[in-house]
């Protein structure tokens, strides 16, 4: 049996809006976080000021090894302050808990979501 994991970064427009999509696929390991890690910094390197809106589809991710955990926390402390908007759709029942404790590592605002088009509709809100 194949266990697939892994972090699926890219730009998507909807209309005239632009967000950060992230699919988060299986159990994370530190792994994924070393390959994530260098793309989402040189996204977002040479822009003076960032405000990035962000779409977590978190539908098919099962959790974190522990390292992963540690990465995915030094991520938010050192880029938080950069996300503007960040959605998170998935149906697991501790992920409406994990986007509050994850709204107090960012500066703008975290939001859990059922239904990707949802998250969509309120990330291109302004």
């Amino acid at each position: 049996m194949i266990k697939k994991h892994g972090l699926n970064l890219g730009i998507t427009r909807v209309d005239n809006y632009i967000f950060v999509e992230l699919k988060a696929i299986g159990r994370l390991s530190h792994e994924d976080y070393q390959t994530l890690t260098p793309m989402l910094e040189s996204a977002i390197a040479g822009i003076e000021q960032p405000k990035i809106n962000m779409l977590i589809d978190a539908t098919q991710f099962e959790g974190w090894e522990l390292r992963a955990l540690w990465d995915d926390f030094k991520l938010g402390l050192k880029h938080g302050r950069e996300f503007q908007k960040l959605a998170i759709v998935g149906n697991k029942k501790w992920m409406p808990f994990a986007t509050k404790l994850g709204s107090w590592f960012i500066a703008g605002e975290a939001k859990h979501f059922d239904e990707l088009t949802d998250a969509i509709v309120w990330l291109n809100k302004k």
